[in-house]
């Protein structure tokens, strides 16, 4: 018997990444290539709220990079990648003191040689980088993404089976309820309203465990539903700690106060009056 087994500890399995969701908002990101690939690079880091620049020659782009140059959602310029560019790349916001390197590197070109070379200066620098189709030359993967809202999933085969990936993300996809992104949108609004009435640091384990109630008391569907109203309610709930069920709430709509309808401050529970 394993050390691990004898001890009940999970067993080390190597060979994965660690999944991350990566914070890019206003990073600075290179995109190398203009092509199909490059067009889905530049889609995630845009959706993900990074600062984009492609480095491509214009006879090189296809029209979904051309149009995102045109409305002005990346940098552009209009010639091949230099070594240099790890070091002096202008800043997509045109700030003179930002001039340096970028803070990411995608490569989608189709020039073996080309994307090694760029890979091993982007080493030299220490700018992660990822090398379209080359995973050994790769510090990250770009994994098949379903996205709901705030709701996302990411399906990674390590480079192995990307178009596997895909058919497992729309597998699991496909077997989420109806309008989870909503629900979860609404319970972070109510998160948001969490902290401005108990803003306090101390809180926090108690704000957890309350949001831990709200999220298992109530259906996808009821989630969706709840009006600003009724979680400001909702939110009157929270210093006993208890958690109403969906016909409190919504007896209390319309400015309805706990004794419109028989409702205890929450310390023991509540009623409703008949």
């Amino acid at each position: 018997m394993s050390a691990n087994k004898e001890h009940g500890f999970p067993e080390v399995q190597g060979g994965g990444s660690l999944i991350l969701a990566w914070q890019v908002k206003n990073k600075h990101v290179l995109v190398v290539g203009g092509g199909e690939v490059a067009a889905g690079r530049i889609l995630n880091v845009l959706n993900a709220d990074a600062l984009v620049t492609v480095i491509s020659p214009f006879s090189g782009l296809n029209p979904e990079v051309a149009h995102r140059i045109a409305q002005n959602q990346v940098a552009y310029i209009d010639r091949v990648f230099e070594p240099s560019d790890l070091e002096s790349l202008p800043h997509p916001s045109g700030d003179a003191e930002k001039t340096g390197a970028p803070d990411m590197v995608l490569t989608a070109v189709d020039d073996p040689a080309a994307s090694t070379q760029i890979w091993k200066l982007c080493k030299k620098h220490r700018i992660p980088a990822n090398i379209a189709d080359v995973p050994p030359e790769c510090d990250f993967y770009f994994g098949s993404v379903h996205r709901d809202g705030p709701l996302q999933i990411m399906v990674s085969t390590n480079g192995k089976g990307p178009r596997l990936a895909a058919s497992i993300r729309k597998f699991i996809a496909g077997a989420l309820p109806q309008g989870v992104g909503n629900a979860i949108e609404r319970v972070g609004i109510l998160r948001t309203k969490l902290r401005d009435v108990a803003p306090k640091q101390e809180e926090g384990p108690k704000r957890m465990r309350w949001m831990i109630k709200v999220s298992d008391q109530y259906t996808w569907d009821e989630l969706c539903g709840l009006t600003e109203e009724d979680m400001d309610n909702l939110l009157k709930f929270y210093k006993g700690s208890k958690v109403p069920d969906l016909d409190v709430l919504k007896a209390m709509r319309g400015g309805r106060g706990p004794e419109d309808v028989d409702i205890f401050d929450g310390s023991f529970g509540f009623s409703l009056g008949l």
